[in-house]
């Protein structure tokens, strides 16, 4: 039995071939765990930190936006990170191929900060189309540029592979730049409440318990480990059709010839699909083609996927772990056996960082829905634009009140995280959209302070003026109806 699901490319236009009898194979039993009961904490004095204007939680691709904005906003700004370095799964997850930026006409819609990033990168540090390339359709064109991660639908887009230790250190060089004060190896635990609102946060390091006043933070786990813990509305559906719930750790092999491999996947599909077949049968039904990288020597496995685990039980997240690294080294032996291109590779890297797709996703004032999709409009409070699936949808409005929550004051709420559809969750989750609502999170919470205002209640106008000022896109009402 076989399919399509909306993928995180590697398809046929941007989809993921899949076969559905495999598919189900990705879970195995949960490893068994007694009730053993509870015990009391005992009560604690824990050291105050830091105060400072907006704390960040997360350094990923939103927190380091979200850092970064806030700070150019005019905050004096904490960003916390458990790792030991920015980009999350831009960059510890290995999920190196950042997905779209331009729309299907070519344009670029997802900037602002996400340029700045891109653009501190050395010239061979980025692999993708130039820009007289974006939004073209002519078929050898897009053909070449598909199996590069880089054309969707017959039509090149803007979606670069990047050097992972190169965008850790422009991630982190730009948030310092800025006058971030960064924590690295600092786990954001819970939040610190007040009168029912989140005024901070409680962080473990190698310190001991700590604490960061802030009158707004930045929930940027990814996980929504801080909303989730002060109490916010939240939903976990999700859309068992898409792989966007499935959980990897990401891999790199070496000592490859991606040019070799792509010419034996195009030019030669009986042996190819024979190769597939084998790969499958080595493996479990779990196998995966390999991505490009930023150089041809490098190919990258975003992963085997594996369906029905949670990424936020500590049991499953050990498991994911297990199953992947054992999937890479099954990878390996056949890949050096039967692949051209991949005789003489090696295990190069596993990713230091879980990829997770989804855990839980805020109920915000707002919603980013899949009725939203063929509006073509700016909301409102448009705060950002997210590429579409397909062509057949324009550009999706990404509305300010997706960042807040619903009833919770003192939080706002970026990345994948954010209010969304279990079915937009599946783009709106990328990096890309990561550092836009990042960037809009950021900005807001400063403008918060600066107001002495709720996050809701910041003016609107004075937000998109701000994040229009730093170069992101946000549309007025005047221009869509034009």
């Amino acid at each position: 039995m076989s399919g399509t699901i909306n993928g995180d490319g590697g398809g046929d236009g941007g989809r993921l071939i899949f076969d559905c009898d495999t598919f189900a194979q990705g879970h195995l039993p949960r490893r068994p765990r007694a009730e053993l009961g509870t015990i009391t904490e005992p009560v604690r004095v824990v050291r105050v930190f830091r105060d400072c204007d907006v704390l960040v939680v997360g350094g990923g691709p939103s927190g380091t936006a979200a850092a970064i904005a806030a700070a150019r906003t005019g905050a004096d700004v904490v960003l916390l990170e458990r790792a030991n370095h920015l980009g999350g799964l831009s960059t510890g997850g290995l999920v190196i191929w950042i997905d779209r930026m331009t729309d299907w006409s070519g344009n670029q819609v997802i900037r602002g900060i996400a340029n700045d990033l891109l653009d501190r990168l050395p010239k061979e540090a980025v692999a993708g189309p130039p820009r007289g390339l974006w939004g073209s359709a002519d078929d050898a064109t897009a053909a070449y540029w598909k199996e590069r991660t880089a054309a969707y639908h017959g039509i090149v887009t803007w979606s670069p592979t990047v050097d992972p230790e190169n965008l850790k250190l422009a991630s982190q060089e730009l948030v310092l730049k800025s006058g971030v004060h960064l924590v690295l190896h600092a786990w954001g635990a819970a939040p610190l409440m007040r009168d029912g609102k989140v005024a901070g946060v409680f962080f473990e390091s190698k310190e001991g318990r700590q604490a960061i006043r802030a009158p707004v933070t930045v929930d940027c786990t990814g996980d929504g480990d801080i909303f989730h813990r002060a109490g916010a509305a939240e939903v976990a559906d999700i859309d068992a059709r898409d792989i966007h719930h499935c959980i990897n750790t990401a891999f790199l092999f070496g000592g490859v010839d991606m040019a070799r491999w792509i010419a034996f996947k195009t030019g030669r599909p009986a042996d190819f699909a024979a190769f597939m077949e084998r790969g499958r049968a080595a493996c479990g039904g779990l196998f995966e083609r390999p991505f490009v990288s930023w150089r041809n020597d490098v190919a990258l496995f975003m992963g085997p996927r594996l369906a029905g685990y949670s990424a936020v039980d500590v049991e499953d997240l050990t498991e994911v772990e297990i199953r992947s690294r054992r999937l890479m080294v099954q990878h390996l032996a056949t890949y050096r056996d039967h692949a051209p291109g991949f005789e003489g590779a090696f295990l190069m890297l596993s990713a230091p960082q879980i990829g997770a797709r989804h855990a839980r996703r805020l109920v915000g004032v707002g919603t980013v829905t899949r009725q939203d999709w063929s509006r073509g409009v700016p909301c409102p409070d448009e705060i950002g634009v997210s590429l579409s699936l397909t062509p057949q949808y324009p550009v999706v409005s990404v509305p300010y009140g997706a960042l807040v929550p619903a009833a919770l004051d003192g939080l706002l709420v970026a990345g994948r995280a954010i209010s969304c559809d279990a079915t937009s969750h599946s783009f709106l989750r990328e990096v890309p959209q990561c550092w836009l609502t990042g960037q809009a999170a950021g900005t807001a919470a400063a403008l918060a302070v600066a107001e002495r205002v709720a996050p809701r209640a910041v003016p609107i106008e004075r937000l998109q003026g701000e994040l229009t000022r730093q170069g992101a896109l946000v549309r007025s009402r005047v221009e869509a109806v034009a």
